[in-house]
This record gives structure tokens, sequence and C-alpha cells, in this order.
């Protein structure tokens, strides 16, 4: 089930930088437990104007895996969130 929260948590794509966010790295842990999944994230600023907006789409995500009933997000701010945590592929492309 995790792997499926993982899949769909890869199609959503930060609309300020263009890649998805688990290709960002800014996906910290996923945890199902008796169909409650909890996603550990951070975002890439603190201001990040599209907050709720990015949480609700991870939310719906989540959610959207079939067995999972409940979703709680829990967002971090450490570690602090830098380009050395995106697949390189991303690292690539962003310089």
């Amino acid at each position: 089930m995790k792997d499926k929260i993982y899949a769909k948590l890869s199609e959503i794509i930060d609309p300020e930088v263009g890649f998805d966010i688990v290709s960002l790295g800014l996906i910290y842990g996923v945890e199902v437990v008796e169909g409650r999944a909890v996603v550990t994230m951070t975002l890439s600023t603190k201001s990040c104007p599209l907050h709720e907006l990015i949480l609700g789409w991870v939310r719906e995500a989540a959610l959207s895996v079939e067995g999972v009933g409940e979703c709680e997000i829990d967002l971090v701010w450490e570690p602090a969130w830098d380009i050395s945590m995106a697949s390189d592929e991303v690292k690539a492309k962003l310089g």
C-alpha cells in the first residue's frame, strides 16, 4: 500500500518548478497502519504560496489508494529541504 501511495504522490507536480514532489525530495516518509496513512513531508520554503493546495493534493492522492480511509500530513521543516534531496534527474535539470 505504501508503494501505491508513493506512486500517487509522484503524480503531483509542483507548479512552480514542474517536477513531481517525490522526485523533488519533498516526501520524507509514508507509513500506513490499519488504513490510516501518515505522510511526512516538507515544502521547498515556509512561504510557499501553494502550501494549502499542495497539502490538499497530497491528502487526496493518499486517500485515492484503495484501503486508505484516513490521511494525516506531518508537515516538517527539519531537515530543511535543499536541492541535494532531489533525484539526480531533477538536480541535472535544475542545475
